[in-house]
């Protein structure tokens, strides 16, 4: 049985009455505590601008690879700028120690990816190709992100909204939009390769921050875990003109586990059939949220109480993010 993704128009959270942003705030409170995702129709992000992404993305990974590596994403995981080419980043659930993340590299992710954040983002400055490689690719990007950000703080609003949060609730702890827009590119694959194992283009995972936009094109693929089935994977169909949005680990932590940080993959698409030999090229563009560096997380108003205790340690944004950040690459 596949998961029941709810969709929530979230039109009526940016220009509908009280009660109608309340409703959506639950809406999406409820979805996330079932399944940690929802869809979100109507979100604010233009359909022509989505496309324009898609064929930017198009562009550059057509570029030839010695071109790409032109950008390239720094050794380790501190600096999440630029080109990685495939078999780079390997994503882990949960593994921090040297011989667990090498044993999980044994099976390379087949994508490749390219990342771009905040351009005021000291820390972690952007990484682009030379102007006349790809000309007009820095500036549509630049303009993506800020569009992405603004649709991640309304989701924010939303969301503390649904605790009862005043003002601004979250999104004040996200003001300095220190973000990741992320180009992926899943090359064609034979199906056997992903099927026994020897190849994967994306392991099971949980993202580490907050929230997460994805922009996904109509291939499919994506698999969530059955919540009650730890290991057992559903594919979730792409929505045109939705954007997916998820919670995070990190999120999760916030919430005091309120709200789910799903695990999930991409694999075979089930429309494939069984007598596919070739597993198409597949895009997609994450958005990934998390809060302010200094930003002390510890469990939100509405999520805990006597009979609800907190369940973490207090950590920073920053501490924990760099922790997982520092296991998907050597």
């Amino acid at each position: 049985m596949d998961p029941v993704i709810p969709i929530v128009d979230f039109d009526r959270f940016l220009h509908g009455t009280e009660e109608q942003k309340r409703e959506v705030a639950r809406g999406i409170d409820n979805a996330f505590q079932e399944v940690g995702f929802v869809y979100l129709k109507n979100h604010g992000v233009a359909k022509a601008l989505i496309e324009e992404c898609f064929a930017w993305s198009e562009k550059f990974f057509s570029l030839p690879l010695s071109t790409k590596q032109l950008s390239p994403h720094p050794p380790g995981g501190s600096h999440h700028r630029g080109y990685s080419s495939p078999g780079l980043e390997k994503v882990t659930q949960n593994t921090f120690d040297a011989e667990s993340i090498s044993k999980a590299r044994e099976i390379p992710d087949c994508k490749e990816s390219f990342e771009s954040g905040n351009p005021l983002d000291k820390a972690q400055p952007n990484i682009w190709p030379p102007p006349h490689v790809i000309p007009g690719f820095r500036e549509f990007l630049e303009g993506y992100f800020t569009q992405c950000g603004d649709l991640v703080h309304k989701v924010l609003e939303c969301l503390g909204l649904a605790l009862g949060v005043d003002g601004p609730g979250l999104a004040k702890t996200h003001s300095d939009s220190l973000f990741q827009l992320r180009l992926l590119h899943y090359p064609a694959i034979a199906a056997e390769e992903l099927k026994g194992g020897r190849r994967s283009r994306i392991n099971a995972h949980s993202d580490f921050g907050t929230l997460t936009l994805l922009f996904q094109d109509a291939v499919g693929g994506l698999e969530v875990e059955d919540r009650f089935q730890e290991g057992v994977f559903r594919e979730v169909e792409p929505v045109e003109g939705a954007v997916l949005v998820n919670v995070g680990d990190l999120m999760a932590r916030w919430s005091n586990d309120r709200w789910r940080s799903t695990v999930h993959r991409v694999g075979v698409p089930k429309a494939m059939g069984d007598t596919m030999e070739v597993v198409p090229s597949r895009y997609s563009i994450p958005f990934f949220a998390t809060a302010d560096p200094e930003t002390v997380i510890e469990a939100l108003p509405g999520c805990w109480g006597e009979s609800r205790p907190k369940k973490y340690e207090t950590v920073t944004a920053w501490g924990y993010v760099q922790m997982r950040m520092a296991a998907l690459y050597e």
